[in-house]
């Protein structure tokens, strides 16, 4: 009986081990927030480095000889979107999910477009386009309702930003080292405009430029109706469109 009892007992400490292991994995894959980093002018910056060391360019932190006035364009040929080293622009907030509770969505595509002019110190214009119907996140069936639902990227296929107000450059602009701005310009959603203030941080190289930043946003402000369901049960009205954006001059 004794014997028994030790093998009982033996067997039944495996169980509550199991038991320990599975529910650590169940939180480990399920409950742990996999979202990616924000976009961070350092790891921009990175970028730059490395096309400007493929290119050969021993300096490549250097700002441009003739300075920076001229016309950018969005270049999406730096970094690689795999990893998010490259442009994109998307979205992050914040839901609800059942049997796994708090997650943060995140949802990005590399497919923008667009323009920037610079003169005599100052960002003049900025005009950008965003692909909405490439966004990617990790997971395809929260990608394939933003179609239909929430975002309704089927008929509104496309976001846009331009920029209503000049921003002015500090006087080193264009050395090496990043600097910070805002800008306020008109964000389209969803078919609706907003006026949004940006947050910035840029760093120039020779002939090309990195630009991140975010800005909060309210989903009802744009009128979007949250999709939910069976396993989203909410998603917070309080989002971020955010952006990591190269550019080079022509």
């Amino acid at each position: 009986m004794a014997s028994q009892r030790r093998k009982l007992g033996a067997i039944g400490a495996v169980a509550a081990v199991l038991v320990v292991v599975v529910g650590f994995a169940g939180w480990w894959f399920l409950v742990r927030d996999d979202a990616p980093d924000e976009a961070s002018i350092d790891a921009a910056a990175e970028t730059l480095d490395q096309a400007a060391g493929d290119a050969g360019d021993a300096d490549g932190n250097a700002a441009p000889a003739d300075g920076i006035d001229g016309e950018w364009a969005v270049d999406t040929s730096l970094g690689s979107f795999d990893d998010f080293s490259g442009t994109w622009a998307g979205y992050r907030v914040e839901e609800e999910l059942a049997n796994i509770g708090a997650s943060t969505a995140v949802g990005r595509t590399p497919d923008v477009s667009g323009t920037m002019t610079v003169a005599v110190g100052e960002v003049t214009a900025v005009d950008v386009e965003v692909d909405m119907t490439t966004l990617q996140s990790d997971n395809g069936q929260r990608d394939g309702q933003l179609g239909g639902r929430g975002l309704e990227s089927d008929r509104f296929p496309t976001a846009t930003f331009r920029l209503t107000s000049p921003v002015t450059l500090p006087e080193d602009a264009g050395a090496a080292g990043s600097v910070s701005a805002q800008a306020t310009g008109d964000l389209t959603i969803h078919g609706v405009t907003r006026e949004v203030t940006l947050d910035l941080e840029a760093e120039v190289t020779e002939g090309s430029a990195a630009v991140v930043g975010q800005a909060p946003v309210k989903l009802t402000d744009f009128d979007i109706e949250a999709p939910t369901g069976f396993r989203v049960l909410s998603i917070n009205d309080d989002a971020t469109f955010e952006f990591q954006i190269f550019f080079t001059r022509g």
